[in-house]
């Protein structure tokens, strides 16, 4: 399968997204989570045409976003959608946050699993909880430690799947056992499946309403933003498939939907609609760039060890060896002009450790090795 282009770093740099504004002309920046890669054609000629009737007002409730994402979803991970059940939200975040507002209390304890996406930890107090961490272990859910923290009855469980930033796609077998405990204690799952689409060759995601039992205690959140890079147009969805969540996103501000960019549900329908063939281009791009990363790392700074990840554009590095007296991320900024995630931004678990995002042309990724190998 032929791999997408990625346009050259003079290009790049005239972009005004926070990734290509955010550090020095000098600087290459691999940080946010924001891809190289142009738009995929369908979404491009969406956004023109709308350009083009000057089709730039309030965003309308528009059952065709729910429909195509049913349909993306039941082609692509055979999970049946009832479109009925789909609620427009203006991004994954605000959606987490919104649904913690209404199931928890002030100070009610909410349960994540660092390293995990850093905005997790501000979401849970923005909404009135209190972050209670049960840490990964070895990459993987702590479904022991999982069990102690829903015994004391936690407001809710903020699940990242696929995780970021480790890259790990939680199995069948892992959702099944974590819907058992959530069950068995009554404790709500919000899903943060927004990299679903982003799961490489060699793993298989589940969504977790694809679980038996997992209809009655969990809620998924998804979005295109990641996949087709459309983070800056403003839209996700989130899905229930039971009574009882339903019962969660009724009770959500009445303007909810209303606060979605109009844009992107338009680039939302045509990605899920018409997106899949550019989707599978990137997937085996990034493929090729995770092999490429993971030579290069091997061959040119074999003192920073990794777990290739099953999902994402994200590499979670880890430079605990490197040992410079410098952290990693002011290491490679520092010595190397290349600007990378710091690894405590994911919790604490992240000392020592940085995250780099190869969602980009394989000159650029190779240059960002070589100029992390002269600073360290």
């Amino acid at each position: 399968m032929d791999l997408l282009p990625v346009a050259p770093i003079e290009t790049l740099r005239r972009r005004h997204s926070q990734k290509w504004r955010g550090h020095p002309a000098d600087v290459l920046p691999l940080p946010v989570a924001e891809m190289d890669f142009d738009l995929a054609p369908p979404i491009q000629a969406a956004l023109a045409d709308a350009v083009e009737r000057s089709d730039t007002g309030y965003p309308a409730p528009m059952p065709a976003l729910a429909d195509a994402l049913a349909r993306f979803a039941g082609e692509r991970w055979s999970w049946e959608i009832d479109p009925t059940a789909v609620t427009a939200v203006t991004d994954v975040g605000v959606g987490v946050v919104e649904l913690l507002r209404v199931l928890a209390r002030p100070g009610d304890p909410v349960v994540i699993c660092p390293p995990v996406y850093a905005p997790f930890f501000g979401w849970v107090p923005e909404a009135g909880g209190r972050v209670h961490e049960v840490p990964l272990v070895d990459g993987r859910l702590d479904l022991a430690g999982l069990q102690r923290a829903f015994a004391t009855h936690p407001a809710a469980f903020v699940l990242c799947n696929p995780h970021n930033p480790v890259g790990r796609v939680h199995t069948r077998e892992e959702l099944t056992e974590l819907v058992r405990l959530a069950t068995a204690y009554g404790v709500p799952v919000l899903s943060d499946e927004i990299h679903a689409p982003l799961t490489l060759p060699g793993a298989e995601f589940t969504p977790i309403l694809t679980v038996p039992g997992a209809a009655e205690v969990a809620i998924s959140l998804v979005s295109s933003s990641k996949a087709w890079n459309l983070a800056g147009l403003k839209c996700a969805t989130i899905v229930t498939a039971a009574p009882e969540m339903a019962a969660v996103t009724d009770r959500l501000p009445p303007d909810t939907p209303w606060r979605v960019g109009h844009f992107g549900v338009l680039a939302s329908i045509a990605a899920y609609d018409e997106g899949a063939p550019w989707l599978d281009r990137l997937l085996a791009t990034l493929d090729d760039r995770r092999t490429l990363l993971g030579d290069l790392l091997a061959e040119r700074l074999p003192k920073v060890s990794w777990r290739p990840p099953e999902a994402t554009f994200l590499a979670w590095l880890d430079c605990t060896a490197i040992g410079a007296g410098a952290t990693p991320r002011e290491l490679f900024f520092t010595k190397g002009r290349v600007a990378l995630e710091p690894g405590p931004r994911f919790g604490a678990a992240g000392s020592g450790f940085v995250r780099l995002n190869f969602g980009t042309s394989a000159d650029i990724l190779t240059a960002a090795v070589d100029r992390m190998v002269s600073a360290a």
